[in-house]
């Protein structure tokens, strides 16, 4: 038995050496044969990305405006005020395209105007005299936007009308002023008859933005939108576009912003936007 076992043991060591030799011979296989995919891979993913290219290039030249999905966002400039929106679209048709829409602004009167007051001893902060209200708004709303002319070629402007309607959330934060009385200031609303907040030898200047937004009344109402978009993206996956139209508004309550104009439940307006997004 002692004999033997010298041999057995070259034996064993010659079969673990070739087994490292099957091993290392393996891994190399596998490791070039990995690099060899990976090369492959990045070359398939180029070529993607330049197949994608010239599918766009070509969709572009022949006016087609073809997606699944669009996402975006907006400034707008309105008649009585400014906005920001986002809106979400998603592809029905060639020519049609569902949206939904959140918008969030704020309306002014055409008589508010900004004075610095003065009571002969000091210069105040500037307010808008008169300004009975902020009035904020939250719109959800659906619609369409509709193709009416394709881009033509690339550096072409596809023409849609956009239309729809929804739901607004009118929002009334009370617009508040410091005056000086008896020798203290303090901040105050307006009230109905209320000549303290009227009277320009008291009133030192408006109170800070945040002053009031615990006190904000919350109206509800409907809105409807009608406009027409320009896109000038480059790519039909980019969206750029300025959009110009006219916003309907109505609440079931009167929405007063300055003291001396008539408070009214029914707003219409132009606007003129901006929208960049993504189409995919």
């Amino acid at each position: 038995m002692d004999k033997k076992f010298p041999v057995n043991l070259r034996l064993s060591n010659q079969f673990i050496v070739k087994k490292i030799y099957l091993i290392l011979f393996c891994s190399a296989v596998s490791f070039a044969g990995f690099g060899q995919a990976q090369q492959q891979t990045r070359e398939q993913k180029k070529q993607a990305r330049k197949d994608h290219i010239n599918q766009l290039i070509k969709q572009e030249e022949e006016g087609a405006m073809v997606y699944s999905k669009q996402g975006a966002f907006g400034i707008k400039l309105n008649t009585d005020g400014y906005g920001i929106f986002y809106e979400h679209g998603k592809y029905k048709t060639i020519t049609t395209t569902n949206l939904w829409w959140l918008e969030l602004g704020e309306r002014k009167n055409s008589k508010e105007e900004k004075v610095t007051p003065y009571n002969g001893a000091y210069i105040g902060t500037p307010l808008i005299y008169g300004k009975q209200n902020n009035f904020y708004y939250l719109k959800f709303g659906l619609g369409q936007q509709r193709l009416i002319g394709g881009k033509g070629n690339k550096n072409g402007v596809a023409v849609s009308a956009i239309y729809g309607g929804g739901l607004s959330l009118g929002m009334l934060k009370p617009y508040y002023i410091r005056v000086v009385q008896n020798g203290v200031e303090k901040d105050i609303r307006y009230d109905n008859n209320d000549s303290a907040f009227l009277n320009p030898s008291i009133i030192a200047g408006a109170s800070g933005f945040t002053k009031g937004f615990g006190d904000i009344k919350y109206v509800p109402g409907v809105h409807g939108r009608v406009a027409l978009r320009f896109d000038y993206g480059r790519y039909n996956e980019i969206l750029s576009a300025m959009e110009v139209g006219v916003n309907a508004e109505f609440y079931t309550q009167n929405m007063p912003i300055m003291v001396h104009a008539p408070d009214k439940k029914f707003f219409f307006n132009a606007y003129v936007a901006l929208v960049f997004g993504k189409r995919k």
